[in-house]
């Protein structure tokens, strides 16, 4: 039987992608691209398996057209690319990669929150532009970040390795999630739990952690923004549509908040022109989990899921961060193909 083949939508580790060849046959783009619906659907025409971007969009349309498609693995916690419904529908199976990037993105939501509030970006643009003639006592005045008040919306894996770390600068911790932690993980990351109303009064800092759904989409917008207080900071490590961006910039320009820092965007890669022009905002291109070690870990997790779903590896028959495990009990469409 030929080798089933795998489809891999932007360069990884190739070491790592070489764990699929002894039993795919595997087709790695070389290069990043921005695929088009047509290109993407080229692609997996005859694939049995992908390893997939968040940038790639992978909807009932893109299954139609994919008919030996049996396992997709996403490059990422989050899943929103992914159509969970219209690919169990279908009976293929699909994978994240949860627990590997945690620690990592919520130290760069520390480095986030300290730079807005501590105004870095802004100082190192107006050091570098040559204004620097001297000190002034009263000169790149911030906001505090040790003994203040740190809001956590969403309180997943990320934001209790986000509240643990407050430790550290002795911050009060205050969160609202969709559900309640259990006690011991609360006492374990010294968090209390709010409404949404507290949350965004009481917050100093507000970090946002929570997936993007129907539900959470627009969650932190203009109503939202002015519940805060006006020295607050606020950070967004997520998912872009979060926080209604046109909202924030107006916020920001009006002082109804003091500061903003945000690693992802509505429509990214593509920037709000109003964040742009302002520079209460620390902005960076969707990197929060991009450290080598945690990158090679996420590409890593997404090989052994696309290994396991086939019958290979440790794992074999059990996928270990598959999204919709129900596709396996589903003996109508075998994920091997011609099984």
């Amino acid at each position: 039987m030929n080798k089933p083949k795998v489809w891999v939508s932007r360069p990884i580790f190739p070491d790592i992608v070489d764990r699929l060849r002894p039993h795919f046959e595997v087709r790695a783009e070389s290069d990043e691209h921005a695929f088009t619906p047509a290109d993407r659907a080229a692609r997996l025409a005859d694939a049995d398996a992908a390893i997939v971007g968040l940038t790639e969009r992978i909807d009932a349309q893109t299954i139609v057209a994919a008919p030996r498609l049996r396992f997709v693995a996403n490059l990422g916690v989050g899943y929103n690319n992914l159509d969970l419904g219209a690919l169990t529908a279908a009976g293929i199976g699909a994978s994240n990669t949860p627990d590997v990037l945690s620690e990592t993105v919520a130290d760069y939501a520390w480095a986030l929150l300290l730079a807005a509030a501590r105004r870095v970006g802004e100082a190192e643009r107006w050091l570098r532009q040559g204004h620097w003639q001297g000190f002034r006592f009263d000169g790149w005045l911030g906001a505090d970040v040790h003994g203040k008040t740190l809001g956590i919306l969403g309180m997943g894996r990320i934001g209790q390795a986000i509240a643990r770390r407050a430790a550290g600068f002795r911050s009060r911790v205050i969160y609202h999630n969709r559900s309640r932690l259990d006690p011991v993980l609360e006492q374990d990351c010294g968090a209390t739990y709010v409404d949404k109303t507290t949350l965004l009064a009481q917050s100093d800092h507000l970090v946002l952690v929570l997936p993007l759904t129907a539900q959470t989409r627009h969650a932190i917008g203009a109503p939202e923004l002015a519940a805060m207080k006006k020295t607050a900071t606020l950070v967004n490590v997520a998912r872009g549509g979060i926080v209604d961006d046109a909202a924030l910039a107006r916020a920001l320009a009006d002082g109804t908040i003091a500061s903003a820092a945000l690693d992802v965007f509505e429509g990214e890669p593509s920037v709000h022109p109003g964040l742009l022009q302002l520079e209460n905002v620390v902005l960076s291109p969707h990197i929060a989990s991009a450290s080598r070690d945690t990158r090679r870990d996420m590409a890593a997790l997404a090989v052994d899921n696309v290994l396991a779903a086939f019958g290979h590896g440790p794992h074999a028959g059990r996928p270990p961060s598959i999204l919709n495990p129900g596709v396996l009990a589903d003996a109508s469409r075998p994920l091997i193909p011609n099984a």
